[in-house]
């Protein structure tokens, strides 16, 4: 963890002034000032602010059902942050792990934890995500088993060098599929349907790994310790 980031996970103080009582020579990292920001501290650091031990606040662990037309963001942008409106203290700490589309609904993942969030979005570990999705026009009946097939064996995509990984395609009616992929390219649940030509009007994520998403719209909870642990390959 960077050492502004230990000292605002430790205190009250703002980025900015925690940036400023590093350079102060406020902050000793087992007992030697370091002056630099973005120093890489330890938990087995012994790290002092004025003489006072700091101990980082324990990391958090949430999901948030995500309504159409809010970002994956912190803060206000073109349209309002997915925080906005939920009662989440210092959000500004908080990050996602896997974004979505500000017209995409469903299952988020936020946390303070970089590494945690990093075993689910890193490639090799080929975490599970689901998708319902709706589309423009009728899947005929006669296009569902090759359609099927094709996502199995892998899209490609237009830019793309490779094909996508092997992904698991139910119809669920004529204009809704439920999609299950292991990897996170840019659009890529509506990039996938376009390449067998079909246009997406609808897209909402229902499960990440482990998690399913059982909140309603808008709100949000905390996750348990079983579901914290199912990413990083504990029981």
């Amino acid at each position: 963890m960077r050492l502004d980031k230990f000292v605002c996970k430790s205190t009250d103080l703002t980025k900015s002034n925690a940036v400023q009582r590093i350079h102060d020579s406020d902050v000793l990292v087992n007992g030697v000032a370091v002056v630099n920001e973005s120093a890489q501290v330890h938990e087995n650091n012994r790290i002092t602010l004025n003489g006072q031990l700091l101990t980082p606040r324990p990391f958090r662990y949430l999901m948030i059902h995500k309504p159409a037309n809010t970002i994956c963001s912190n803060v206000d942008e073109a349209y309002p942050s997915l925080f906005t409106g939920l009662d989440i203290e210092r959000t500004s700490e908080l990050h996602v792990a896997g974004r979505l589309d500000a017209d995409t609904t469903g299952l988020v993942l936020v946390t303070d934890d970089g590494r945690w969030s990093f075993d689910i979005i890193r490639p090799t570990q080929h975490c599970k995500k689901i998708y319902v999705v709706g589309l423009s026009r009728t899947i005929a009946e006669d296009q569902v088993n090759n359609l099927i097939e094709q996502f199995a064996t892998g899209l490609q995509l237009q830019g793309e060098a490779n094909l996508t990984r092997p992904a698991l395609l139910e119809v669920i009616s004529d204009k809704q599929a439920r999609l299950t992929i292991t990897e996170g390219k840019f659009h890529q649940v509506k990039r996938m349907f376009a390449a067998v030509g079909f246009k997406v009007v609808k897209l909402h994520r229902e499960k990440i790994g482990d998690v399913l998403l059982n909140v309603e719209m808008g709100d949000w909870r905390y996750l348990t310790e079983a579901e914290v642990g199912s990413f990083k390959g504990e029981p």
